[in-house]
C-alpha cells in the first residue's frame, strides 16, 4: 500500500499558501516588476535585473562548468538536451545575483537551491514539464526531507537568442522570449498551497545562436540536501 504522506506533495498546505501570499504581496508593490497577464497562474518579470557586464560573466562560468543536463528521474535521450551546473556559491558574482535574486522575491536565502547555469545551444530543448515535485515519483522522499515542495522558480535570461529558445507554458498561452537580465518568476503552487498543473512549461529549442540562463527554484521549507557544500 501507498505510503500516505507521500501526498503531502500534491495536497493544500498553509505554509506553501502563506509563501505564495507574501511573494505575491512583495512583487505587486515593486514598481520595476510587472504581471504577466494570465489568471491561472501567478507570473511576474523583471526587467534589467542582471546588467550586461554581469551577463557576460555568468555565460562564461556556465561554458567552464556545464555538462550535459540530467533529469531527477534519469537521463531520456532528447527530453532534456541542455547542459548546465550548479555556479560556485563562493564566488562574489555568484553570492551577489543570488542575494538580488532573493530580495526580489522576498524569500530567505536558505530557502532557495544552488544557482543553476543552463546553456542551450542551437536544436537543444527541454520538452514539456512541471518544477514542482509529484508525490508518486521515487526521489519525492528525499525531496520532502531536504526542503520540501519547490514553490517558486526565478529565472533570470542571459543573452539574446536569434531565433527560438523562448519558455512556453502552453495551458497558459504565455510565451516568454529571452530577454538579457530579464528575470521571469512564477508560483509553482495555486492559492491553497497546492501544485499548479498549469505551469507545465517547455524550453523550446533553439533554431540559431546560444541560450543562457541562471534558475533559483525556493523551496516550502529550508532547503537542506545532504550534500550540500
Amino acid at each position: 500500500m501507498r505510503e500516505t504522506w507521500l501526498d503531502d506533495a500534491e495536497l493544500p498546505s498553509p505554509a506553501r499558501a502563506a509563501m505564495g501570499e507574501t511573494v505575491r504581496a512583495r512583487l505587486a508593490r515593486n514598481p520595476m516588476v510587472s504581471r504577466v497577464p494570465t489568471e491561472r497562474a501567478e507570473m511576474f518579470l523583471r526587467h534589467g535585473l542582471i546588467s550586461p557586464k554581469e551577463c557576460t560573466e555568468l555565460i562564461a562560468k556556465i561554458d567552464a562548468g556545464c555538462k550535459p543536463s540530467k533529469l531527477f528521474s534519469g537521463v531520456e535521450t532528447g527530453y532534456r538536451t541542455s547542459s548546465s551546473c550548479n555556479l560556485d556559491i563562493y564566488d562574489p558574482l555568484i553570492i551577489a545575483i543570488t542575494r538580488r535574486m532573493d530580495a526580489l522575491m522576498g524569500i530567505e536565502g536558505d530557502y532557495g537551491e544552488l544557482l543553476q547555469g543552463q546553456r542551450y545551444k542551437e536544436t537543444q530543448q527541454y520538452q514539456l514539464h512541471c518544477d514542482f515535485f509529484p508525490g508518486n515519483v521515487h526521489y519525492w522522499p528525499a525531496m520532502r526531507v531536504s526542503g520540501g515542495q519547490r514553490c517558486w522558480t526565478a529565472m533570470a535570461y542571459l543573452c539574446e537568442v536569434e531565433e527560438g529558445g523562448e519558455t512556453q507554458f502552453p495551458r497558459l498561452g504565455v510565451t516568454i522570449p529571452p530577454r538579457p537580465g530579464t528575470v521571469l518568476m512564477w508560483n509553482n503552487m495555486i492559492a491553497d498551497g497546492s501544485p499548479n498543473r498549469d505551469t507545465l512549461h517547455a524550453a523550446l529549442p533553439v533554431t540559431k545562436g546560444n541560450k543562457y540562463i541562471v534558475t533559483r527554484w525556493y523551496r516550502e521549507r529550508r532547503w537542506e540536501p545532504r550534500n550540500k557544500p
